[in-house]
């Protein structure tokens, strides 16, 4: 059983997949204190003081001062969501356009199956 678990984990691209999950996990919460801790407070600053965290339309105020019992659309953490994946997509596709390089080919003729069968069109033509 677990000679048959070495095998799967060597010969697949699980134990790849495993390690871009768990540092996919760990980007995301620095992309995420990125943009709420260093993004976000400046373009709330020059916007006149908006806090993005606040942001939001109160649709049944809170009962007896209880913040459970309120009821709002949290704009300001949708926007906070949206920049931070925005970040997080392009943060991905640069990190990739480095690290995978596609295999430059280089034309090097027709292959011998297309070189075979071009010489037995020929030859039909030559009847």
């Amino acid at each position: 059983m677990l000679s048959e678990f070495k095998a799967f984990m060597t010969r697949s691209n699980a134990l790849a997949l495993a390690i871009g999950v768990i540092i996919g996990a760990s980007l995301g919460a620095v992309v995420t204190s990125l943009v709420n801790d260093i993004i976000m407070p400046p373009i709330g600053y020059l916007l006149g003081g908006v806090n993005f965290d606040d942001l939001s339309w109160v649709l049944k105020p809170a009962v007896a001062g209880d913040p459970t019992t309120e009821v709002a659309v949290r704009v300001g953490a949708f926007i906070l969501s949206v920049i931070t994946f925005v970040i997080v997509a392009f943060v991905v596709f640069w990190v990739g356009k480095l690290l995978i390089r596609e295999e430059e080919t280089t034309p090097s003729g027709p292959s011998d199956e297309v070189r075979l069968l071009t010489e037995i069109r020929d030859a039909l033509r030559a009847r």
